[in-house]
């Protein structure tokens, strides 16, 4: 074939496979053509292996021989160890996918574990909310005992309960200044 007619064959298959077009690319398409480039590779040795072996089998059998002489000795020889090399082959490869196929599932688990790790709260920093939740609604049913309903003795026991179970919270702070704002208003009664 002339490189004429070879160009004239590439420019025909360009025309009758069309315009490329690319659609999107996502990584499981990704992983779904590298596993089948993996079984390209690792199933072509075979599969030459046993076109080898099919058209050794032929040959017998076409050229008639039962014995084989020195010569068909000699290649049988020659093409058993290529297959034995093709098998080794194939072995090795297939042995690198199942490899590559266990790192994979094995990132993947990984990924999904530190996902989920990165989803569980800190559990200090929920007893913390929960402490100044708990400060907070004890100062507010305070307010309410002193401003809402003028029990000025439960509202005190209630600021200084804040105070006794929150001494370091911004609503023990808040209680103290409660509890000088009632003093300093019994004073000013009396």
């Amino acid at each position: 074939m002339n490189d004429e007619r070879i160009r004239e064959l590439l420019e025909k298959a360009d025309q009758a496979a069309g315009p490329a077009s690319f659609g999107p690319v996502s990584a499981a398409g990704m992983h779904g053509r590298l596993h089948r480039r993996h079984w390209r590779v690792a199933g072509f040795p075979a599969a030459a292996a046993a076109v080898l072996l099919l058209a050794l089998g032929v040959w017998c059998v076409c050229t008639g021989t039962k014995e084989p002489g020195f010569q068909d000795q000699g290649r049988i020889a020659s093409l058993e160890e290529q297959v034995k090399q093709l098998q080794v082959q194939t072995e090795a490869a297939l042995t690198l996918v199942r490899d590559v196929l266990a790192q994979e599932r094995q990132q993947q688990r990984l990924d999904a574990l530190e996902a989920e790790l990165a989803s569980i709260r800190d559990p200090g920093e929920e007893l913390q909310k929960q402490t100044d939740k708990t400060a907070f609604t004890l100062v507010y049913q305070a307010d309410r005992f002193y401003r809402e309903l003028n029990q000025t003795d439960s509202a005190v026991e209630s600021y200084e309960q804040v105070i006794r179970l929150f001494p370091q919270s911004r609503w023990a702070d808040e209680a103290r200044k409660k509890l000088a704002e009632i003093r300093a208003n019994r004073t000013d009664q009396i």
